[in-house]
């Protein structure tokens, strides 16, 4: 979703600033343990206190838990998919704001090896877990099967990962969704899987939903020596509670860039911090603290 310098400036210097007070301590919510919003968010904490903040990470379902904590003042920094953001403040209205466009996340199909499932449409009167309850990742499979418009429907589970793994393992579930980083970790040792192409859907959800979902390919050997899978992406979003002030804002989105390099976002396409990339948030207005700390590197 690109942006000209001179509109991103023009639109920055319209945001009013923030004048709450500054808080005490940090809430700073994640997601699911070991999961890469998890792994991140210790990371970036850790940052955060090399610079004074005092900082306290919360483990979340994630995306949507995120964003209702955010918007009801319960947290104050937070890991969000582009998709649930968009949601929540084009539908929802709710009081959040962006801080970064972070990284490409890949939506995972993941079958085992060898399964009879080849496309979303085998997956009608499936056993199928769409993820954890309040995550991101329930928020796109939802819309993946609808827009495959299934003949029958599925037999929907809403487990995290770790359980959809061992649900898959055990033969309870015969598909289950996953959206992250490539590769996911868990994922990567798991072996014995397969992943699903859903790219000729991506049309059907951008003329549903927006640009917040684009083409994108998991890359050949991600997971075992698979050939590239092309499937659905759609971006992470670092957000905070409107509230915020700016000078925490600012000195976030600085410390973002500023470690970028020790952060180690996801190292697959689109997983490099990039300035221009993270402005890109679409309707997901941009923290006029961030906005700032943007103005200050273009000059």
């Amino acid at each position: 979703m690109p942006i000209s310098r001179r509109a991103f400036l023009g639109l920055a210097a319209l945001a009013a600033g923030c004048s709450a007070a500054r808080p005490a301590e940090l809430r700073l919510v994640t997601g699911l343990a070991g999961g890469p919003y998890g792994v991140l968010g210790d990371r970036l904490a850790g940052e955060l206190r090399r610079d004074g903040l005092t900082v306290r990470v919360v483990e979340t379902a994630a995306s949507v838990q995120n964003l209702t904590m955010m918007a009801g003042g319960r947290a104050d920094v937070g890991f969000v998919l582009a998709d649930s953001a968009d949601d929540a403040v084009r539908v929802r209205h709710q009081p959040v704001s962006a801080l970064a466009r972070m990284y490409m996340n890949y939506v995972h199909l993941v079958v085992r090896e060898g399964a009879r499932i080849t496309a979303v449409a085998d997956l009608a009167g499936r056993a199928v877990s769409i993820g954890a309850e309040g995550s991101g990742t329930a928020v796109t499979a939802t819309r993946v099967l609808s827009a495959a418009g299934l003949r029958t429907p599925p037999e929907l589970s809403r487990l995290g990962l770790d359980a959809s793994i061992t649900g898959l393992r055990e033969g309870r579930i015969e598909a289950f969704f996953w959206s992250g980083g490539v590769p996911t970790p868990a994922l990567a040792a798991l072996g014995d899987i397969a992943l699903v192409p859903m790219e000729s859907l991506v049309p059907v959800l951008r003329r549903l939903y927006g640009p917040v979902y684009e083409h994108a390919a998991v890359p050949a050997g991600a997971y075992g020596p698979a050939r590239q899978v092309p499937t659905v992406g759609t971006p992470s979003y670092l957000m905070c509670r409107t509230t915020l002030p700016d000078d925490v804002a600012f000195t976030v989105t600085e410390t973002l860039f500023r470690a970028r390099d020790r952060l180690q976002a996801p190292s697959a396409p689109g997983g490099r911090l990039d300035k221009r990339y993270a402005i890109g948030t679409g309707v997901v207005p941009l923290h006029p603290g961030a906005a700032r700390y943007y103005r200050s590197v273009y000059g």
